[in-house]
């Protein structure tokens, strides 16, 4: 788990780095008193196989992680799978979807093609993009929003590249918090956004997971055009309840993780 641990803390150093309201928002629960575990982490890439799903979760895999579970995304044209720790069934879950890029717009499929040929070959294929971010230059704001009108999650990846796009905080490690509202009230009270797309709540505790979310923090982003800011990373929570064989659901809902996904849209205001 120790090798585990070094890819996490590298990641969450990035994450908070990208995202400094994941940061308060965790500064907050500690002030509590609450010892803050990670849930899961996930990851946004595309289904091309210098950077695929396979790519990105070879050094967990070498960490000891092994494959659980896949996910169709329809409507949002993604693949999805979850990896779980073979020994340690409490550390954290890897989550890491994949866009399926053929089944976009040619502006789309190109302008993906075109920033991965900027990928230095040496690099192909390998593990460590986990932690390289955006490896094709400064992006065009044009081109940003343009991938915007097709899929969300493109343009997210078109800006920010290869990095952790968000942590989650369980909730069955909390002690103060206890429920999803509790978590959604606590922190909407210290003055963050919660991401109602799908409701405020994603989730029924008789699907044995409910999650909520932030809305991603925007940051100046240095494009082409100039300077504007444009959401980021945001911070998830997670409550998981027993199955039948007593032990606390291990899986994702797709339903759930697609209004999720909805945590990076662009949105007006603060």
């Amino acid at each position: 788990m120790k090798q585990a641990q070094e890819i996490f803390d590298k990641l969450w150093s990035d994450y908070i780095t990208q995202n400094p309201s994941a940061k308060k928002v965790y500064d907050l629960f500690i002030a509590q008193g609450e010892e803050v575990l990670n849930d899961h982490i996930a990851f946004r890439t595309f289904n091309d196989s210098r950077v695929n799903i396979d790519v990105m979760a070879q050094l967990f895999i070498e960490a000891g992680y092994e494959y659980k579970q896949s996910y169709n995304f329809e409507d949002k044209k993604l693949n999805a799978r979850h990896y779980e720790h073979k020994e340690f069934r409490d550390a954290p879950r890897v989550f890491i979807s994949e866009l399926r890029t053929e089944e976009l717009s040619p502006f789309v499929q190109e302008t993906v093609k075109d920033i991965l040929d900027k990928i230095p070959a040496e690099l192909h294929g390998k593990g460590d993009l986990i932690f390289r971010g955006n490896l094709w230059g400064t992006p065009s704001y044009e081109v940003y929003n343009k991938l915007r009108d097709e899929s969300e999650y493109a343009a997210w990846v078109y800006v920010y590249g290869f990095r952790a796009n968000h942590f989650t905080v369980s909730i069955n490690g909390l002690k103060k918090f206890t429920s999803v509202e509790a978590v959604n009230k606590f922190v909407e009270d210290n003055g963050f956004r919660i991401n109602d797309s799908g409701g405020r709540v994603k989730g029924t505790p008789e699907e044995l997971l409910e999650q909520s979310s932030t809305m991603a923090g925007k940051l100046p982003v240095q494009f082409l055009e100039g300077t504007y800011e444009v959401p980021s990373c945001y911070y998830e929570f997670a409550i998981r309840y027993p199955d039948t064989d007593g032990k606390l659901y291990s899986g994702f809902i797709a339903k759930s993780a697609d209004k999720i996904f909805e945590s990076t849209n662009f949105y007006k205001g603060n």
